[in-house]
This record gives C-alpha cells, sequence and structure tokens, in this order.
C-alpha cells in the first residue's frame, strides 16, 4: 500500500511563517542597541543554551513490506499449505507435495540444477551452508559436493521423512534470504503442483511512506523514528531504506513527486497493518542559544531581531536565526541570560 503525503512540519518552514506574522521593526538611526520607550511587554523569557530537534512527520502505512510469490516446481499434489500468518525458518516445511515436505533453506540465489557427487559452485556452498545451520556434520562447507555432502544430505532427507536419494534437485526446497511470514495461500490442498502455492513476505514489521522528494535529502538509512499506532501508542522505528526511484502521481496542480522510503518497525502489538504516522527527526542543533519564536521579529531592513528588555526600558537587537524546533529558534547576537520580550 501507498503511503500519503507528508502532514506536519514541526522544523523552519512553520515556525519561521510565525515568526514573519509579527509586525516589522525598524531601528531607525539609533542603531540596533538603540533603546525605546515601551510599555512593560505582557510576557518574557530568557536567552538560554538548549537542544533543538527538527522533526519531520509523515503518513504511513504498517505491514510487512512487499510480498513475493512462492511456486512450486515439478508434479504432483499439494498435500499441506502452512496457515496465514505463520513464521517459517530454516529447515521447516513451506508446503507439502505428494506427502514430501518442500524445506526453506536460506540464501540469495536459487537452486537450478540437481545436485550430486562431483559437482561444484555456490549453490552447493548454499546447501552445505544451510546443511551445518541445521546441525548436520562430517564435510567441509566449501562449494563441492563430496561423498561426506552426500552423507550429510542423506540423514537430512531420513530426517525429513522424503526418499533418501543423497541428491538434490531444485523442485525439492524453497530458497529466501531469511525467515518468512506466510502472506496468502495460493493454492488448496488437492491442487496441483507446479503454480503458486502462497505469497509471503520478510517477518519484521515495516512502514512504507512516500515521500516528498524535496524532502529525501533530510532522510538516511539508520535514522530513528518513532511510529504512532491507530490506536495512538507509540513504537521505535528506524529507517532502512531510502528510494533513488521518483514517482509522480496525480496531474497539475494535483501533482506530487515521490520516493519510497521503508521504516523497521519494533515493538508492534495488535496491528498487521493499517495507517501511521512516522516522526523523523531530520536534525539537531545541541547547546545552542535559543528563545520562544514568538519572541523573534521580522525587522524593515531585513533579517531578525528581539527586543531585548533591561530594567524599565527595552531595545530592539538584530540577532541571527538558526534552526527553529520545539517551539523555539536558535539565535546568535545576544548573549546567555538577556531577557527578551514575547509578545502575546
Amino acid at each position: 500500500m501507498k503511503a500519503l503525503r507528508a502532514v506536519a512540519w514541526t522544523g523552519g518552514a512553520a515556525l519561521l511563517a510565525a515568526a514573519v506574522a509579527a509586525a516589522a521593526v525598524g531601528f531607525g538611526g539609533g542603531g540596533s542597541g538603540t533603546a525605546v520607550a515601551a510599555r512593560t511587554p505582557p510576557a518574557t523569557a530568557k536567552v538560554t543554551r538548549a537542544t533543538l530537534t527538527e522533526t519531520k512527520t509523515v503518513d504511513g502505512s504498517l505491514g510487512y513490506g512487499v510480498s513475493e510469490a512462492v511456486t512450486s516446481r515439478g508434479q504432483g499434489t499439494i498435500t499441506w499449505l502452512p496457515g496465514e500468518g505463520d513464521t517459517i525458518t530454516r529447515g521447516r516445511a513451506v508446503y507439502s507435495v505428494d506427502a514430501d515436505r518442500v524445506p526453506l533453506l536460506y540464501g540469495s540465489m536459487p537452486l537450478y540444477r540437481t545436485l550430486q557427487d562431483g559437482v561444484e559452485g555456490m549453490d552447493v556452498e548454499l546447501l552445505e551452508r544451510n546443511l551445518s545451520k541445521l546441525g548436520y556434520k562430517g564435510f567441509d562447507v566449501d562449494g563441492d559436493y563430496t561423498w561426506a555432502t552426500r552423507e550429510a544430505v542423506e540423514d537430512w532427507q531420513d530426517d525429513l521423512g522424503v526418499p533418501v536419494t543423497g541428491t538434490v534437485e531444485p523442485a525439492d526446497v524453497v530458497v529466501a534470504d531469511g525467515p518468512l511470514r506466510v502472506n496468502e495461500l495460493k493454492a488448496t490442498l488437492g491442487a496441483a503442483a507446479g503454480g503458486p502455492v502462497l505469497t509471503t513476505t520478510g517477518t519484521t514489521r515495516e512502514v512504507l511512506v512516500d515521500l516528498d522528494v524535496a524532502d529525501r535529502h533530510l532522510v538516511k538509512k539508520g535514522m530513528k523514528t518513532t511510529v504512532e499506532l491507530p490506536d495512538g501508542s507509540a513504537a521505535k522505528g528506524e529507517v532502512s531504506s531510502v528510494g533513488k526511484t521518483a514517482t509522480t502521481t496525480g496531474e497539475g496542480q494535483d501533482a506530487s513527486t515521490t520516493v519510497e522510503v521503508t521504516v523497521a518497525v519494533s515493538g508492534v502489538k495488535g496491528f498487521d497493518t493499517g495507517p501511521v504516522k512516522v516522526t523523523i527527526v531530520a536534525g539537531e542543533r545541541a547547546d545552542v542559544l535559543a528563545v520562544p519564536v514568538g519572541a523573534l521579529f521580522a525587522l524593515a531592513e531585513g533579517g531578525y531581531g528581539v527586543q531585548v528588555v533591561e530594567g524599565s526600558s527595552t531595545r530592539y537587537a538584530a540577532v541571527e536565526a538558526g534552526m527553529f524546533a520545539d517551539g523555539k529558534v536558535e539565535i546568535t547576537g545576544v548573549d546567555e541570560g538577556t531577557t527578551v520580550a514575547v509578545p502575546k
């Protein structure tokens, strides 16, 4: 499922707009330190040191990632199937044909030929590595199908309850890069083998986000996130991938161009799928001087300033604004501890 576009931005843009909305103030001939007669401001705040965190909140869709089809090979009859939602790990049956279990092996390439005495290659190493992980011994994981490999295969086949042949055909196993979660059954018991059996996903909860391409530079793999679930509870997440392909949907003013961002989520309970909100930490400024964003004025001469309160008088001081976040703005140009006005 595709997620919706960004729904909230708590960083610079929105807060900057709030600051600019304040009345513009000119220094006139007095310069930035000119004192002006003024009534006591309705509220004040101190210039303090703080760590500002800039975040971006976007809509996402909770699930288990993209599903992939598992197709049975060879001939026969489907005699056993797992349940939807089941997790299948290394060595466990994915389905059965003619009462023979077809187990899962971990690897990055499917088997494509008969593995038997004298065969060498990466597919042999894949088989040997899985046999070793399953506890079978007496052979080297070296990509050479020797008599020792054959004996381990025979022991494995005997434990599975399938014909003991000492050879492995492509139709005898399913290969995936890790544990599988059964997403949907495509076949029924008694159906002929040779077609789609089921679809699977990974076992890690994921959130898919369609991120506006203009914000892609803000998100990097490994960034920590917070995911708000449909019931309002929160779960921890981490950006696991950022798409490199942009997709445009809609037309004219309604057109949007996005990239897909995947967030791995942990600690999710009670939901398999559903709409969520993802808050990504897009930037952080530690130990900076900051004031409430409402204290910032747009100056007639350009730039920004604050109204410094000194006893019964006030003056306007020019400042440089940095990060806007958490209702505050980073500033330079005034000292820590300075009192500034915060208009209501």
